[in-house]
């Protein structure tokens, strides 16, 4: 629909409008516009300009760190990495995910609920509610959470102490609200005791009630301009998440399915172990985020969307009772099968936020969250394949070792690399709808930013290339002067 933005035969004689940073999103990325003389948009792309190579850092390590190491990925999901690599490590021990014990199985989804309501909530009302309440074009003074906390006080504080209880439950768990430590090959390295569980319930029915109300407000944003809201960054994709085996929403772990446009079922209930059989990534030389598309339908029409949006549109029901009762008022939204709106991204993100605070009074009522069986064994393997529905989306690890348990192949996809393609469709439906022809102004181009903030991007996470990339060293005395240098070019030859 967009592709004439996309094809821009020459740049000589157009003008370049640059976004750099994108603010109030995890990471580093830019927008870049080229424009005519008449501000006619000819092309509009986000770039994500950083480098992280943690598949090649965790080659040569021994399996048993990656929990561990491959959290350093990031500050704001750390956990969804440290479940994904735990839960490869454990079928490199010949430990399937059935083979848990229920306290090993209850702890780490209990640490998942945790980690998805704190992300969810720091998402919302820190990152994306100052344009959902202010405006998109507000003024930039505005764009903070500051200016939500002296405006909507009540919901700023809220969104604070609700990412602060989910950052609670984490460190119940693992030791540390950031960087802990509690998945181990084969299960879990503690279980709660009755304090620490007696310290979360204490606040958890008030984290219901809060994500009722983070519900309710979402929902009155959207309809009181349903039409705009419907349509702004909006565009027709699959979508791709973990299902449960009876079809409801499931984040910790299940089968993979896929729905397209119209909402058919075009692969469902499979085996993720399997997923290099139908997910392919295209590398493309302006981003080192690659581009995920299915193989079965193709790179031009295979990419797809994942992430809250994806997981509410695919399942069929949500176990929670409050949250499913949200779910399917946000189904009614729309005529068609599937909900489409980019921004309903946000209102999917509460739901999920209302499902974790629910199910994290569950489990705490769970007497095996206390337990004492924490560990299984099995036969080793050489290859294991980790995925888990992030709070951006799915997430998968996948680790090949040797005879010596060390690491000889890693492939991460992560969350926001597999939402690359959408986030780059959505930025050129902003760019031809609201941008074309205009005079580009400060507040105009947030929108942009808005498009792409309702993804929730964790650009930091998602960048790995293929290949090898170019490397200057520079070695400078005390008086600035370079003394020596060194350059790699991306073939890997030393000059």
């Amino acid at each position: 629909m967009y592709e004439h933005l996309e094809t821009a035969k020459s740049t000589e004689n157009l003008k370049r409008i640059v976004i750099d940073p994108v603010t109030r999103v995890e990471g580093h990325g830019k927008v870049t516009l080229l424009l005519d003389d008449d501000n006619h948009v000819q092309q509009a792309r986000l770039h994500i300009v950083e480098f992280r190579g943690f598949e090649r850092f965790i080659q040569g390590r021994p399996y048993w760190e990656l929990p561990v190491l491959v959290q350093r990925l990031c500050g704001i999901c750390p956990v969804s990495h440290h479940l994904a690599a735990a839960k490869a490590i454990d079928q490199l021990v010949g430990v399937n995910p059935e083979d848990l014990t229920p306290t090993a199985d209850k702890i780490r989804r209990l640490l998942h609920f945790g980690q998805t309501l704190q992300s969810h909530a720091l998402h919302f009302f820190h990152l994306a509610s100052p344009d959902l309440l202010f405006g998109f074009e507000s003024d930039v003074s505005k764009r903070n959470v500051i200016a939500v906390l002296q405006e909507h006080t009540d919901i700023g504080l809220q969104g604070v102490k609700m990412r602060k209880y989910g950052q609670e439950v984490i460190r119940m768990v693992s030791g540390k609200r950031v960087h802990g430590s509690c998945a181990l090959a084969g299960g879990v390295n503690k279980s709660l005791t009755k304090e620490e569980r007696d310290y979360l319930l204490a606040d958890v029915e008030q984290m219901i009630d809060w994500s009722e109300q983070a519900v309710a407000l979402i929902e009155k944003v959207h309809c009181s301009n349903k039409a705009f809201h419907d349509e702004f960054a909006t565009i027709k994709s699959n979508y791709m998440s973990l299902i449960g085996k009876d079809g409801a929403l499931e984040i910790y772990h299940g089968g993979l399915r896929v729905k397209n446009i119209e909402g058919k079922v075009i692969i469902d209930q499979l085996d993720y172990r399997e997923y290099n059989s139908h997910i392919h990534e295209e590398v493309r030389s302006w981003s080192y985020m690659k581009f995920p598309y299915l193989l079965s339908v193709g790179k031009q029409d295979g990419w797809y969307r994942v992430g809250p949006l994806a997981r509410v549109n695919n399942c069929d029901y949500i176990s929670t009772p409050k949250a499913e009762a949200a779910r399917k008022v946000f189904m009614t939204i729309s005529e068609d099968a599937m909900i489409h709106s980019t921004l309903a991204y946000h209102w999917a993100r509460l739901i999920e936020v209302l499902y974790c605070a629910e199910a994290i009074k569950e489990l705490l009522h769970d007497p095996d969250i206390m337990g004492s069986d924490l560990l299984v064994e099995g036969v080793k393997r050489s290859v294991g394949i980790g995925v888990i529905e992030a709070p951006r989306g799915t997430l998968f690890h996948h680790y090949e070792i040797d005879e010596n348990d060390i690491v000889t192949k890693a492939n991460l996809i992560v969350s926001t690399t597999n939402n690359n393609q959408a986030m780059n469709e959505s930025v050129r439906q902003v760019a031809a709808t609201y941008l074309d022809g205009l005079e580009i102004t400060e507040p105009l181009l947030n929108n942009l930013e808005v498009a792409i903030r309702a993804y929730d991007p964790c650009l930091s996470c998602a960048t790995h290339a293929l290949g090898k990339m170019p490397l200057e060293v520079e070695l400078v005395n005390a008086a600035g002067q370079v003394v020596n240098q060194v350059f790699k070019n991306s073939q890997g030859e030393v000059a």
